[in-house]
């Protein structure tokens, strides 16, 4: 099996670079960068995937390098695609461009578009691509570029964060039910960038009628992101017509459901691929107990209540042997409270 070359190696690292380049949105695609190498080893051309609806890597550095692509080699971190959809196959833009040769670290596991590979070889097209070829570790780097768009493409729904914030004997609320504010204003920033990072964020009606959240993105308090995050609320209940959640600061989804299965699909049918659940114990009980939780983002405040609702309602565990274990991640300072991260702790079979 050939493999890729030192200089294909550095190629591929650049167009990891390229990928992640600032200001490309996370979401229904992935981040993608391409360098086109001469058959010297000089770099003819390089692109990158601007989100949605624009050209992908392959066709933006093919378009930069015009003529000069003919005979050079592709050094792509995601297997070029083979389906039309907003733009059209980048393998075959490839073979029309007259590339000879194609290196790529992550095979594609998006079942809709696979395939690149093969009918790049079927065109005469040398291709080199996955671990063995390129290296575990570049893979392992693409894929991580990709972390929630890989598993929600596999696994057919989005991944899902939930969120909570608590204090330190995991009361959300006081027994009043007054919860504003438990964590502190640096914590609460986090949790606005984090919901710019997002698809979507679901609540149930619950959280809707008791807290009248807003659950858009907001700086500095009071100016809005630019990209807004769906929010999503879950429940059988009307939402009141002048609930802050229906405003015009971002799209708002209505699911008349109490089945997480039947939220995540409808979502990714919508091109969601990374969910934050920020609902309330109820909400957060159903999808743990449907076992759709992949990480927990969790907000401990130095702070005690002694009463007042848990964070975490009836999710069907009623030993310690059943207790949903979790792998923690990172644990950091945020202002006065304490962040960790967590993932959901899955067999490899599961996975």
């Amino acid at each position: 099996m050939s493999t890729a070359s030192g200089t294909e190696t550095d190629a591929l690292l650049r167009a990891l670079a390229l990928a992640a380049t600032d200001g490309v949105p996370h979401g229904p695609n992935p981040r993608v960068g391409c360098v086109l190498l001469a058959p010297d080893g000089t770099v003819v051309a390089e692109g990158f995937h601007r989100g949605a609806g624009t050209p992908h890597a392959e066709v933006d550095a093919l378009a930069r390098a015009g003529a000069l692509a003919r005979r050079s080699t592709a050094v792509v971190t995601l297997e070029p695609c083979n389906h039309t959809g907003r733009t059209g196959p980048c393998a075959q833009a490839l073979i029309e461009a007259g590339v000879a040769r194609v290196v790529f670290a992550q095979v594609d596991p998006n079942p809709v578009a696979a395939g690149g590979a093969e009918t790049l070889s079927a065109a005469g097209v040398d291709v080199v691509g996955g671990a063995v070829a390129v290296g575990a570790v570049l893979v392992a780097q693409a894929r991580a570029l990709n972390e929630f768009w890989t598993f929600a493409v596999s696994h057919g729904r989005p991944f899902v964060t939930w969120k909570a914030a608590s204090t330190l004997d995991g009361r959300i609320a006081a027994s009043d039910g007054t919860s504003r504010w438990i964590t502190s204003a640096p914590a609460r920033a986090e949790v606005h960038a984090l919901r710019s990072e997002v698809d979507a964020v679901v609540v149930g009606t619950g959280t809707v009628l008791a807290d009248d959240p807003h659950l858009a993105v907001r700086r500095d308090g009071t100016s809005f992101d630019s990209r807004q995050p769906m929010r999503v609320i879950v429940g059988l209940r009307d939402i009141p017509v002048g609930a802050r959640v229906l405003d015009d600061a971002a799209p708002t989804l209505h699911l008349r459901t109490h089945d997480p299965l039947e939220v995540l699909t409808a979502l990714f049918a919508r091109d969601v691929r990374h969910v934050l659940l920020e609902g309330g114990p109820t909400v957060a009980a159903a999808f743990v107990r449907a076992g759709v939780v992949d990480a927990v983002r969790w907000y401990v405040a130095p702070a005690l209540l002694g009463a007042g609702p848990s964070a975490l309602g009836d999710a069907g565990m009623s030993t310690v042997s059943e207790a949903l274990r979790l792998q923690v991640i990172d644990v950091a300072r945020v202002g006065a409270d304490v962040r960790i991260d967590a993932r959901v702790f899955r067999t490899m079979e599961e996975d």
